[in-house]
C-alpha cells in the first residue's frame, strides 16, 4: 500500500487544493487509480476551500466563501468518526472517503469541539501560528490513526510526506523505513518553523533548538528525500547538504488522459498526427474556444495569438511581466488570458488580482478569470498558442503548466528554471529568457528581472512575429512540443519512479 499525505489534493470536482503541489497530487492519485494500483491520499476536509473573490467598484478584490460544490459531496462515503486528544481535550473527526478504482482520497473532517470545527475552513488559511500548529497536527494525528485503524501498519510499503506540514507523522507514528520525505518548495514560505513549547505540551517533546523547523523534522525521520526536478536537486543540495546521502529526485509530470485534448490524443496514439493534421487539430480546438471565452467577455478570437498565463499569483512567479508585456506591446491581436487568485493574506499578490482585473475591465484583449479551477485551467491551456511560465530563476521546484500545455501542442516562453530545463529546447520546442541561477538568490533580485523582463519582451515580440509570418515554422515548434513532451512528462513515468516495484507488479 502506497500512502501519501498531503496538505492539498486537486481532484476533479470540488475545492480541495490552491496550487501545484494540489494538481500534482490529484495527477498522481489518477495515475495510480488508471494502473489499478492501492493507494490512499490523507488530507483534510476543507468546507469552504481556499478562497473566492468578488471586486467592489473600485476593483479592490474583496474574498468571499468558497463552499464544496453539492456534485462533490454527494461522492464522499462516510467511513467513520476518530476520537482523538489535540491541544489537551478530546475531539471528533469525520473520516470521508473518495474512491477511484483501488486508489482513495481521504478526507479528515473536524467535528467537535467548535474550535476543532473551524480548524479546517479554509486550505493555508489561520488566524495564528498556533492554529496553524493544530492544524496539521490534526492531519498528523487523524492520518496515524486511520493507517493504525484501516489500513493496518502491516501492509504499508510507503508513507509519503509531501512537502513539510506533512512532517507531524512521524512524531506520532513510528514506522521505521517507511517515511519518504518529498520537499516541493525551495523558499522559505515551504518550510514553517514553531517555538519548542508547542510540541512540548502536545507531545513531550523537548526540542534543543527554540525554533523547530518542521522540514528538519521531515529530513531526519525520512530513509528517502525527494526533490522534484534536476535543478531544484541542486538547489537543495546547497540548503541541506547535511541530507545529502538521502537526496534524490523525481521531476513531476502530469495525467495525460486528464489533461490532454481527446482529439490530439486520438490522432497521437494512431500515428495520425502529422503537421497538417496537427495544424487542423489545433484550429479546431481554438474554434471551439470561442464559445468558452465568451462566457467572460464578448470577443471575437478570430486571428488572434492567444497567449496564458495562468497559474497562482505569488511574487516569485512574477506576474509583473505579463502586466509589463500588456503595456509594452498594444497589439490587440494577442489575447492576453490570466488567470488564479492570491492569497488574502499576500498584500502584494492582491495588488496584482485588483491590476488583473482593471486590465480586464479596460482592455478589449485581455480577459481575467480569477475563479480558476481545474476545468477552467484544461479549457484555457489547450487552447492558447504560447504559454508563459516567469518565475525568479531558482524558486520554482519544477511547475507543470508548461508540461500541461505542451501535450496540447503549446510551446512555452519559460525562464530557466524547474522542470522546464529538462524538456525545452530552445527554438525546437519552446523557448527560453533570463538568467539560470541556482540558489535561492534575493540581494540582486531587482537587477535580475530588469535584464530578464528586456529579454522576456524581445522573445515575446519574436513568437508574435513568427506565429504570423512564419506560420508553419510556429506550428512545427508547436508540434514538437507535443511530441518530445509526452513519454518524459507522463504521470506513468513519475509513479515508475516513485514506486518501482509495485508499478511494475501492476503493469
Amino acid at each position: 500500500m502506497i500512502i501519501s499525505v498531503t496538505p492539498e489534493i486537486a481532484l476533479n470536482e470540488g475545492y480541495t487544493y490552491t496550487g501545484g503541489l494540489g494538481v500534482f497530487e490529484g495527477d498522481k492519485f489518477y495515475g495510480v487509480a488508471n494502473l489499478d494500483i492501492p493507494y490512499t491520499a490523507l488530507t483534510l476536509f476543507y468546507r469552504e476551500a481556499f478562497v473566492d473573490y468578488n471586486f467592489n467598484g473600485e476593483g479592490i478584490p474583496i474574498p468571499k466563501a468558497l463552499p464544496q460544490p453539492p456534485e462533490f459531496l454527494e461522492k464522499l462515503v462516510q467511513e467513520g468518526v476518530l476520537s482523538l486528544n489535540l491541544h489537551g481535550e478530546k475531539i471528533k473527526v469525520e473520516v470521508l472517503k473518495y474512491r477511484k478504482g483501488k486508489a482513495e482520497v481521504i478526507f479528515f473532517n473536524p467535528l467537535e469541539p467548535d474550535w476543532v470545527y473551524h480548524l479546517a475552513d479554509h486550505i493555508y488559511m489561520e488566524k495564528s501560528l498556533e492554529e496553524k500548529f493544530h492544524k496539521y497536527t490534526l492531519l498528523a494525528k487523524a492520518s496515524a490513526e486511520y493507517i493504525r485503524r484501516f489500513i493496518g501498519t502491516e501492509h504499508v510499503d510507503y508513507i509519503d510526506l509531501q512537502e513539510a506540514y506533512a512532517a507531524f507523522l512521524p512524531l506520532i507514528l513510528r514506522i521505521p523505513g517507511k517515511f519518504r520525505l518529498v520537499i516541493h518548495t525551495p523558499g522559505p514560505w515551504g518550510h514553517p518553523a514553531f517555538p519548542n513549547e508547542f510540541f512540548k505540551r502536545e507531545f513531550g517533546y523537548n526540542f534543543i533548538n527554540k525554533k523547530v523547523v518542521l522540514t528538519d523534522i521531515g529530513l531526519a525521520a525520512s530513509r528517502e528525500i525527494f526533490t522534484v526536478s534536476a535543478k531544484h536537486f541542486e538547489v537543495m543540495s546547497k540548503v541541506i547538504p547535511h541530507f545529502a546521502s538521502k537526496l534524490r529526485y523525481v521531476t513531476n509530470g502530469v495525467d495525460i488522459e486528464r489533461w490532454m485534448n481527446p482529439t490530439l490524443k486520438g490522432s497521437y496514439k494512431t500515428g495520425n498526427l502529422d503537421l497538417e493534421h496537427f495544424i487542423e487539430s489545433r484550429k479546431a480546438i481554438k474554434k471551439r474556444f470561442a464559445e468558452f471565452i465568451r462566457r467572460y467577455k464578448d470577443i471575437d478570437v478570430e486571428g488572434m495569438i492567444i497567449v496564458n498565463w495562468c497559474k497562482r499569483i505569488v511574487p516569485y512567479k512574477r506576474p509583473d511581466f505579463v502586466i509589463r508585456a500588456i503595456e509594452d506591446i498594444p497589439d490587440k491581436k494577442v489575447l492576453f488570458l490570466l488567470g488564479g487568485r492570491a492569497h488574502p493574506y499576500d498584500g502584494v499578490g492582491l495588488e496584482f488580482s485588483r491590476i488583473f482585473h482593471k486590465l480586464h475591465r479596460e482592455r478589449e484583449n485581455v480577459v481575467y478569470i480569477p475563479h480558476y479551477t481545474v476545468s477552467e485551467a484544461r479549457e484555457l491551456i489547450e487552447a492558447s498558442d504560447l504559454l508563459l511560465f516567469t518565475p525568479v530563476s531558482g524558486w520554482e521546484a519544477c511547475g507543470t503548466s508548461y508540461m500541461k500545455a505542451a501535450i496540447n501542442g503549446v510551446p512555452t516562453l519559460a525562464s530557466r528554471d524547474g522542470g522546464a530545463m529538462e524538456l525545452i529546447r530552445h527554438g525546437v520546442n519552446g523557448w527560453f529568457f533570463g538568467k539560470d541561477l541556482r540558489e535561492l538568490e534575493s540581494t540582486k533580485m531587482h537587477e535580475y528581472n530588469i535584464q530578464d523582463y528586456e529579454e522576456f519582451k524581445n522573445l515575446f515580440q519574436e513568437v508574435i512575429r513568427l506565429y504570423r509570418d512564419d506560420t508553419e515554422q510556429y506550428y512545427k515548434v508547436a508540434s514538437n512540443a507535443l511530441r518530445t513532451s509526452i513519454p518524459r512528462v507522463s504521470i506513468e513515468r513519475v509513479l515508475k519512479e516513485y514506486y518501482p516495484d509495485i508499478v511494475k507488479t501492476y503493469m
